[in-house]
Order: structure tokens, then sequence, then C-alpha cells
């Protein structure tokens, strides 16, 4: 259990000590800051405490979201402080300074008005970051006399504590069919799972179990089936809205949540191509090509989105006219609708799928898919293009080390890059990426299947991309090196797998790049965590992108006129890839290590 300190007795009247153990403290009573020090030595190391003012008044939802948010080290609010393990020996000292300063009331047992204030202020000094919550209309002060005391509780009354808490449980910056037509009804279908002690892991789970029946109502082909598989898809993704808002209103947070919250979107919507794949085989059609190209296309998407924020995060003078525009625009209202709409976010991608599944057929989910994510893609790359072009930022070490992780380079490019050194291949590290990836790609697209050529053309665009993270990636368009060399790869194994006598040979591609993609997301969603890539060992182990891109069309190259032996090949590939990429990652998440971190803003 939490520890709760209060600076002295609660003011008559006060529900303080109430609230507090409402949150899940036990509450003590210091008579002065000694004593405070003497009771936070007590309190086991591992356990978070927190330091209120009796005097405090204020919303309840202001003390939870100051003291009971496991994200942060340390947070404070006026009359509140609270420090979990990793910022409780700074507190310590903080408070020990305090103890033995000049004037403190140590000897006399008295305490200094303002000490929760001033132990924030020292935590700062101490290089701790103390978070401040934005609190908005809920109120958190500490009244000096009678008067203020009553002004006090009359704000407080004066907010609906529990409405502005279901509020905060939405994202602040969402889509507009996610806004419009889910957050209204489930943010209290999360307080529901709260008040009966449901988990967002649980709500989570029980969203990809959701969409996973969906998917095998979709694979029965039969209309009957479509009809379930799109209004369980739109089941799944109310209660994907409900996980986060529920961790919002509960502030449970925690690292295996960001785990399952970032990769479990994508296996929901790749688990639904594949259904919707096998439906349309029952019936003749076969669909997997579509499947894999939307697949490939939305990774490659979201690859894009992750480069230029992470090229982006911490550059200095990053403006240009083209985000002065955007930022004008935003100002308008119904435009900031349209803008979010016409890039087709996760919320009206699953609303647009689930319709037409129910009404249609899967070649025609497939198509609009493909139309509606690649127009989106043209207009937010196109735009960032622009910014890059008319913006001078001065990119730095860390957004270039992020680009490098997310390359996902292996040994083969770590050779030219030795080999190379100073001299060799030359220039900006987009265009040689630009170079390999249109290399490569014209040899898969104009030579048949297995041809020698394409294996040469492989090595080739293992030299161009080795010699394309030779240096820093602090160009302007450097940050789109990692989309290309996504679309090379993923694109190279749709084009081989398609053109392969092989019957089978298209979901092997599938399970292939959706292992690589989730590995590619794990990566993105580590950076993000602050904790930086995966350990080399992996893109060692995994072939980095070129030696996965040679190695397939080596495969091609041998096995081209031995039946299914290319399709036995992919699988083996995807199952080992999985396997590899997936421990790495269930180890990293679950350790206490990995950050706790969730998704304020993200809409795609």
């Amino acid at each position: 259990m939490s520890t709760a300190i209060l600076t002295g007795p609660p003011a008559p009247g006060s529900s303080l000590d109430g609230d507090l153990r409402s949150l899940g403290f036990d509450v003590r009573i210091a008579s002065g800051a000694e004593e405070a020090g003497a009771l936070l030595a007590a309190v086991p190391a591992g356990e978070r405490v927190a330091l209120v003012d009796p005097r405090f008044v204020g919303h309840l939802h202001a003390l939870r979201l100051t003291l009971t948010d496991p994200r942060f080290p340390a947070a404070a609010a006026p009359g509140a402080l609270t420090a979990q393990r990793e910022a409780r020996p700074a507190l310590a000292r903080a408070l020990d300074a305090v103890s033995a300063a000049p004037g403190t009331g140590a000897g006399a047992g008295t305490l200094t008005d303002g000490l929760t204030d001033s132990l924030a202020e020292a935590l700062d000094a101490d290089g701790v970051a103390v978070h401040r919550p934005q609190l908005g209309t809920l109120v958190a002060t500490v009244p000096t006399d009678a008067e203020a005391r009553h002004e006090a509780r009359a704000a407080v009354e004066a907010v609906d504590d529990e409405a502005v808490r279901l509020r905060s449980a939405v994202k602040a910056h969402d889509g507009f069919f996610t806004t419009f037509f889910i957050s209204p009804y489930s943010r209290y279908i999360a307080r529901w799972c709260a008040r009966r002690g449901l988990t967002p892991n649980q709500v989570t789970t029980a969203s990809l179990l959701t969409a996973l029946i969906a998917a095998g109502c979709a694979a029965t082909g039969e209309r009957g089936g479509y009809i379930a598989a799109g209004v369980l898809l739109l089941v799944s993704f109310v209660l994907d809205c409900t996980d986060g808002q529920l961790a919002r209103y509960a502030l449970k947070y925690s690292t295996m949540g960001a785990w399952l919250d970032a990769t479990f979107d994508r296996a929901k919507e790749y688990a639904f191509y594949a259904g919707l794949a096998l439906g349309a085989a029952r019936n003749g059609d076969d669909v997997w090509a579509l499947a894999l190209g939307a697949m490939v296309l939305m990774t490659c998407r979201h690859v894009v989105d992750f480069s230029f924020n992470e090229a982006n995060h911490d550059a200095t003078a990053n403006t240009s006219p083209t985000a002065s525009l955007s930022n004008r625009l935003d100002s308008v209202g119904w435009t900031v609708w349209a803008r979010r709409m016409i890039i087709l976010p996760i919320g009206e991608r699953w609303a647009m799928i689930a319709v037409l599944t129910a009404v249609t057929s899967p070649r025609i989910v497939f198509w609009a898919l493909i139309i509606g994510c690649a127009f989106g893609a043209c207009y937010t790359t196109a735009g960032r293009v622009l910014r890059s072009l008319t913006r001078k930022a001065k990119r730095t070490d860390r957004a270039a080390q992020a680009l490098a992780d997310l390359a996902d380079s292996g040994p083969l490019a770590g050779l030219v890059t030795r080999v190379l050194g100073n001299s060799g291949l030359r220039g900006p590290g987009f265009v040689l990426a630009l170079i390999a990836t249109g290399i490569l790609l014209s040899a898969v697209m104009a030579d048949g299947f297995g041809d020698s050529h394409t294996v040469v053309a492989a090595c080739m665009y293992a030299v161009f991309a080795g010699a394309a993270v030779a240096r820093p990636l602090k160009g302007a368009l450097d940050w789109l090196v990692p989309p290309l060399f996504r679309a090379a790869e993923y694109t190279t194994v749709l084009v081989l797998a398609a053109r392969s006598d092989s019957p089978h040979a298209l979901p092997a591609a599938f399970g292939l790049v959706a292992a690589v993609a989730y590995h590619h997301y794990d990566t993105v969603y580590r950076i993000r965590g602050g904790t930086g890539a995966p350990p080399a060992w992996l893109a060692r182990v995994t072939g980095g992108h070129e030696g996965r891109t040679l190695l397939v069309t080596v495969l091609a190259a041998l096995l081209a006129d031995r039946g299914d032996d290319f399709t036995l090949a992919l699988t083996a590939l995807a199952v080992a890839v999985a396997l590899v990429v997936l421990v790495e990652s269930i180890r990293f998440w679950v350790s206490s290590g990995a950050p706790a971190v969730h998704d304020e803003g993200e809409t795609a």
C-alpha cells in the first residue's frame, strides 16, 4: 500500500484523510519536517510516498491525477507531492535539507508553510523531473485563512469532479468517427469497467478476441458471416477505445498495457485481412495479393509517420511556411476534421472495412482500403516532404540514431559501411536509399520469377542500402530512408510470391511480412518509450532488411522449379523470424525496464 504523510493535523471538517484513503493511501500525520522525514524513512523503499499539506482543498480527481499516476517518478500540485521508488532518495535529501534549515521549526515541532511546494522545487533542482498535471477546471489549493478556505470549497462545489474525469478519459485529439460515434458512450463503458474492477489489459484482450472472432466469421465466406464480422469488428473497435479511456479514467497505466495497446491494433487489423482472404478463397476468389498489398501499404504509411516524427522530435529551428499554413488551416474548424478524415485514421478505416464487409465482397473491401490508404499516404507524405524542404531544422544526434535504428540494417549493411569507410559511395542517405530501392524494385518488377538478375539487384540493393546509413541521417529528407527500405523489402516479398507458381506462396508471404512488420513496430514503440532500439544481436540474427531481402531473392532463384518448396521456405522463414522477434519482444515488455507509454494523440 502507498503511504500519504499529512504534514500536520487536518483542518476541522476536512475530508482529506478519507479522500487519501479512498485513493489507496495509508495516511500518517507528522507534526513537523523532522517527523515527516522519520515517517518517510520508515516506509519501505519500493513504495510510493505522498506528502500533503493538511490545509489542502481540492477535488478528489485533482489528488488522483497528482498522486497516483504511475508514469511519473515524481509529481506535484499546490499542497501535494508524490515520489515513487526512483525519486525517493532525492525526496529524502530535500526533506533533510528543509529540516536542517533555520526557521523550519525542526526543533519546535512546527512546520513551515508551503513545505510541499518547496520540496517540489528542491526535486527539480536535484535533477528529478516533477510532473505537474494540467488540472484545468479542477481545484487544488492551500488556503491560508478562513475566508480563502470558504472560497476554495465553493469553487470545488461549482465543478462536477466526475464529469471532468469522464471528459479527460477521452483523447484530446482523435478522428471524426471516434470522437462523434464512439467516445460519447465508450467513456461510460470505461467507467462501468472501472467500477467493477476490470483492468485496461482485460479490455484490450477482449478487443483482440472479438476481432479474432470477427476474422473467423469473415473466413466462413458466407453472407451471414460477413455481416457478423462487420458488427464484431465495430464492437472490437469500441473496446479498443474503451481500454485507453479506462486507463486514463482510473490512471491504470502499465508496461504490459503499453505493449498490448501498441501491438494489438495491428494484430487485429491484419488478422481480419487474413480472414477476408480466406473467406474469398472459399468462394473461388483469390485476394491474398490484395490483402498483402493492403498490409504493405499500411505498414509503410505508418513508418513514414514514425520516421518523420522521430526526425523532428527535438529539432531546432523547426518551422516552415508549410507548417504555418497548416496551423492557419487548423484555426478553421471544419478543415481540422476534413484533414483528419481524408488520411483514413483507424476509426474511419475500421468503420469502412466493417460496413463494406457486411454489404459487399472482400475484393471490394481491399480495393477501397488500398485506394483510400494510398491517397492518405500520398497526402501526408507530400505535406511532410514540403515541410522538410522549406524548413531549416538542425537534426540532433538522437534523431539521427532513431532513424538509423528504424532502418533495421543488418550485417551486410554493416560490412558495406566498414568497407567503404570514408571513400566509395558518398551522398545523402535519402538519395542512396532511393537508388537502392529503385534498382531492386525495377528488377523485381521486370524480371521473371527466379531470375538471377533479381539476385544481382538484391546484392546491389544491399550495397547502396549500407552506403545510405554509413553517415548520420541528418539530411532534410533522410527520414524517408526507413520507409524506402520497408517498401523495398515488403514489395519484393509480395511480387515474388505473386509470381510464384506455388498456390500457397502468397499466404506464406503474408505471414512473413506480418512477422517482420511486428519487429518494425516493436522497434518504433521502444524508441518512443525512450529505451532505444532492440539489442544489436536481434538485427544480426534476423539479417536486417537487406539480408532478408537478398535471402528471399536467392530462395526464389534456387527453388523456382521445385513446386511448393518456395512456399515452404517462406513459411519456415516466417516462423523463424516470428519466434525470434516475439520472444525478445515479450522478454523486453514484461521486464522492469520497459516504459509505461500510452498513445495520447496518434489517430492512424
